[in-house]
C-alpha cells in the first residue's frame, strides 16, 4: 500500500468546491423555483449523499489508510444519528411559524451554509485546544457522558418564542406579520423588516449550534483529525437536510432513538475519559454504535409510538406523549400570530 498522504489546502479547497458546486446546482438548478419536496425525490437525494459519503470513505483506504476511513464512518455515523432529533426540532420550528412546504427547503438550504461556517469554526477551534490542552478531552468526556444519562431522563422543551435569538432580532428589526414569497425581508410600514421566514431561519442556525455543540466532542472521542471530523460532519448535516423530508413525519415514531443516542453520548464520553488509558480499535468503535443504534431502530419499529406521541399536538395528551417518546416537547404559545 502506498503511504498515506498528508492532507493540505489544496484537499481542503477541493472538498469544499465539490460541496459548494453540488449545493449551487441543487439551489440553482434543481430547486431554482419554491416548490414541495416530495418524498421519492428525498430520498433518491438522501440515497445520493448517502452514497457519495461511502464513495468518500472508500477512496480514503488508498489514500489515507485503512483507519482513517474507519474513523470517517464512525464519524459520519454518530453525526448523522445524534442529528436525528434535529429533524424533530425543526419540523416543531417550521409549525410555530407556519412556514409553508414550499419554502421549507430553501430554509435549510441557507441553514446548511450556516452550519459549515459554525462546524467549520467549532472544530478548527476544537482541534487546536485539544492540542494545546490536552486534559480537554477528559473534560468533553466527562461533559458527555453527563449529557447521555441527562438525555435519557430530562425532559426538553423547544419554545420558539422564548429563543434568546429571535428575541433579539424582534427588539432590533421590524418584523412583518405575514410572508413575502420565499423573502428573508420585505417592505412593510414604509420600512425594511425581516419576515416570519427569517425568524424560522434564526431558529434553525441557532438550533444546529446547540445540537453541534453535543455531536462534535462525541467524534472527537474517535479521532482529532480535523479533515476527517469536518467531512464526516459535512457529508452528515448535508444529508440530513433532504432526510428532513423523508423523517419529519415519521420520526416521533422512533420512540426509542433518544435512548439509543443517549446509550451512544455515554459510551464515547467514556471511550474519551479513558484515552490515555485505553484505546479501542475504530473497528470496535464503529460496531458498538451501530449496534446500540441499530437496537434502538429495531425496538422502536417492534413497538411503536402512537401518530400523536410525540407532542406535535397541543393539550395533555401531546405533553404526556412527548415524555413517554422521550423526544423534546414543543410549547406552542396560545397566539401563532407573529
Amino acid at each position: 500500500m502506498l503511504a498515506a498522504i498528508q492532507i493540505t489546502p489544496w484537499h481542503w479547497a477541493a472538498f469544499l468546491a465539490g460541496i459548494g458546486i453540488s449545493l449551487g446546482l441543487d439551489l440553482g438548478v434543481f430547486h431554482r423555483r419554491a416548490r414541495v419536496v416530495r418524498f421519492k425525490e428525498a430520498l433518491g437525494w438522501t440515497t445520493a449523499w448517502f452514497v457519495l459519503a461511502m464513495f468518500f470513505a472508500g477512496a480514503l483506504v488508498p489514500l489515507r489508510g485503512r483507519e482513517p476511513a474507519v474513523q470517517f464512518l464512525t464519524g459520519y455515523l454518530i453525526e448523522l444519528s445524534l442529528s436525528m432529533d434535529n429533524v424533530f426540532v425543526i419540523a416543531l420550528i417550521f409549525a410555530h411559524f407556519g412556514v409553508p412546504a414550499a419554502y421549507q427547503h430553501r430554509i435549510l438550504f441557507w441553514g446548511i451554509l450556516g452550519a459549515l461556517l459554525m462546524r467549520g469554526a467549532l472544530i478548527g477551534g476544537g482541534v487546536a485546544l485539544i492540542a494545546w490542552l490536552h486534559w480537554v478531552l477528559y473534560l468533553l468526556g466527562g461533559l458527555l457522558i453527563f449529557s447521555g444519562f441527562k438525555m435519557m431522563v430530562v425532559e426538553h422543551e423547544v419554545d420558539p418564542a422564548k429563543n434568546r435569538v429571535v428575541r433579539l432580532a424582534r427588539r432590533l428589526y421590524p418584523v412583518a406579520p405575514a410572508f413575502d414569497g420565499q423573502k428573508l425581508t420585505t417592505i412593510w410600514q414604509g420600512r425594511r423588516a425581516l419576515t416570519p421566514l427569517a425568524l424560522a431561519l434564526l431558529m434553525v442556525e441557532t438550533a444546529d449550534l446547540v445540537f453541534a455543540l453535543d455531536s462534535l466532542p462525541a467524534i472527537f472521542a474517535v479521532t482529532q483529525d480535523a479533515f476527517i471530523i469536518f467531512t464526516s460532519n459535512i457529508f452528515a448535516i448535508v444529508g440530513l437536510r433532504s432526510l428532513y423530508f423523508v423523517l419529519a413525519d415519521v420520526m416521533v415514531r422512533f420512540r426509542f432513538l433518544n435512548l439509543g443516542r443517549a446509550a451512544v453520548l455515554v459510551f464515547v464520553g467514556a471511550k474519551m475519559t479513558l484515552t490515555d488509558g485505553y484505546e479501542s480499535p475504530v473497528l470496535v468503535s464503529l460496531a458498538v454504535v451501530a449496534v446500540i443504534l441499530g437496537a434502538a431502530v429495531g425496538a422502536s419499529l417492534l413497538r411503536p409510538a402512537l401518530a400523536d406521541e410525540g407532542g406535535l399536538k397541543g393539550g395533555r395528551d401531546g405533553r404526556r406523549g412527548a415524555r413517554e417518546s422521550t423526544r423534546p416537547r414543543f410549547v406552542c404559545p396560545e397566539s401563532r400570530r407573529i
